[in-house]
């Protein structure tokens, strides 16, 4: 009888605990597969009863949005049109991988490049900083706010909201922003800085330290007068005083890292900085039945799932021909995510898809190997199922985030520029039947399944933990207060040299002092005599 009315009061006090926790979060999401990094965190925030709101503009290349979705959404008008951006992010990446940077071609499309990207910075600042949406958004009375800092201006509006906020990042290309704006210590010494071409590891001769040194200087000193000339500028306007992208990126009360051990060098972590790299990845779920029919056919043999990312839908026809050469080649059948037109070269062990589930796929028992251009996301899907990749970096982070898998015994690379049938056949037919590759994934990936929490609850925790704490300052470092020479104790350097030139000055005065009176003492005495 007690019992009969006890499950129901237990039952309405569990309902209303989850109901006193539940949040009002706005979340303001990156492009291409920074969004479908962050829709994990988005879809879970609202299975555990929180209110999400997602923030994108009229533009967006990307973000998709649909009446279906179990959260709200705002898009605000922006000055420019969506096909301009895609045209601009197509151009430059199309351009990157079929003709390279090289010589003036570097120099003028560099110069477009950063032109385009201010005006499409400054349409995003412009139409966020609306006073009709930001008004609607302070009514909405948020809790706080998860932004990825690729996002232009998100990291201000959050200052502007005045609310927690928490930052979704991937550390980022040569670790500017973690290292300059987020204060994450990287001793040159044993950390390698991004953009190194793909060659420096945790472990460096001296010429590579003094390489890695002068590239830590040299993206430094790229990045401090870049964000003055655009950023800082505009923040200071709307600011109304003086500020900086790093002065609103460094007041972010967590940092959602997407990465993990299993792919991170060992180095120096601050308390507010949290990996949950793999947060999106999933046990495999079944194929569509004729996608099933041809992984079955493969026989003893087994897949090859292929994928150069959302933003690589075609390739010049020689490229394409190349690697369908390759791949028609070894024993094993291929899925290849490809729209473009079909190679000439394509076997009958090939099929091309405009989409594949790549997630169902690599956790697919009878999947070999993983050709891969090095996206993160895609990446840690490999680590999660265990399974070894041929890695073909095209931009950005990629050659460095193939590098670490590479010198973990994890992945072959080939260069896309040079690669030619031979180079892709060869790694494939290394990671397939070399067993060293999947043993070495398999570690990997055993050391990804062996956490405490699981990525995605743990990225949820820390935002549910800033909404329940009202922000996290006291994870924050005192290093944000410091100035440049403070940080690193120039000034206290100075004092403790100048004391110990004093000390010098004063013994050596001091000296001479007593050799000239025992001279004159000298001198006197012969004197006499």
């Amino acid at each position: 009888m007690i019992c009969r009315f006890l499950l129901p009061l237990v039952a309405l006090l569990l309902c209303g605990s989850e109901i006193a926790l539940s949040g009002n979060i706005l979340v303001f999401p990156g492009e291409f597969s920074h969004w479908l990094n962050m829709r994990s965190i988005v879809d879970e925030l609202v299975a555990r009863n929180h209110s999400v709101t997602v923030l994108t503009h009229s533009a967006s290349a990307s973000v998709k949005l649909s009446p279906e979705d179990s959260f709200k959404s705002i898009v605000f008008k922006v000055d420019m049109e969506r096909q301009d951006v895609q045209a601009f992010w197509h151009d430059l990446f199309n351009t990157w991988m079929n003709e390279g940077f090289t010589g003036i071609r570097m120099m003028i499309l560099f110069w477009n490049v950063w032109t385009d990207m201010q005006r499409y910075a400054e349409a995003v600042c412009d139409g966020v900083h609306n006073k009709e949406l930001l008004d609607l958004l302070r009514k909405s009375n948020f809790d706080a706010v998860l932004y990825d800092p690729i996002s232009h201006c998100s990291d201000i509006l959050a200052e502007t909201l005045g609310v927690p906020h928490v930052v979704s990042v991937r550390l980022s290309f040569a670790y500017n922003m973690e290292r300059l704006c987020g204060q994450l210590p990287a001793p040159p010494s044993y950390v390698p800085a991004g953009g190194a071409q793909g060659h420096l590891t945790d472990q460096m001769s001296f010429m590579e330290r003094v390489e890695n040194m002068l590239l830590y200087v040299s993206l430094t000193a790229v990045f401090k007068p870049s964000m003055m000339l655009t950023f800082d500028k505009y923040y200071t306007k709307i600011a109304g005083k003086p500020t900086t992208l790093c002065d609103t990126l460094g007041k972010a009360d967590i940092w959602l890292i997407r990465t993990y051990w299993d792919f991170e060098y060992p180095r120096p972590l601050l308390p507010n900085f949290k990996f949950v790299g793999g947060l999106h990845c999933k046990p495999a779920k079944p194929l569509p039945k004729e996608m099933e029919e041809f992984v079955q056919s493969s026989g003893d043999d087994g897949i090859v799932v292929f994928s150069l990312g959302s933003m690589v839908k075609n390739l010049t026809k020689d490229r394409a021909n190349t690697i369908a050469s390759a791949l028609g080649q070894i024993p094993q059948k291929v899925l290849w995510r490809y729209s473009g037109d079909k190679p000439d070269t394509l076997s009958p062990n090939t099929k091309l898809y405009d989409w594949i589930p790549q997630n169902d796929l690599l956790g697919h028992p009878k999947t070999r190997a993983f050709i891969t251009h090095g996206g993160t996301n895609g990446l840690y899907e490999a680590i999660y199922h265990g399974v070894p990749m041929v890695g073909i970096p095209l931009f950005a982070d990629q050659p460095d985030n193939l590098l670490h898998m590479k010198t973990k015994g994890a992945a072959v690379t080939v260069d896309f520029n040079k690669m030619k049938t031979e180079d892709l056949k060869e790694a494939l037919t290394e990671v397939i039947n070399n067993p060293s590759y999947k043993e070495s994934m398999m570690r990997l990936s055993r050391i990804h399944h062996d956490q405490p929490m699981k990525p995605l609850d743990q990225a949820v925790y820390w935002i549910e933990f800033v909404m329940r704490n009202k922000g996290a300052k006291h994870l924050r470092v005192e290093a944000h207060n410091l100035t440049w020479y403070q940080y690193h104790c120039l000034d206290v350097i100075a004092f403790l040299l100048s004391i110990v030139a004093l000390v010098i000055f004063i013994f050596v005065k001091t000296c001479k002092w007593l050799f000239r009176k025992c001279c004159r003492r000298s001198s006197a005495k012969s004197k006499k005599e």
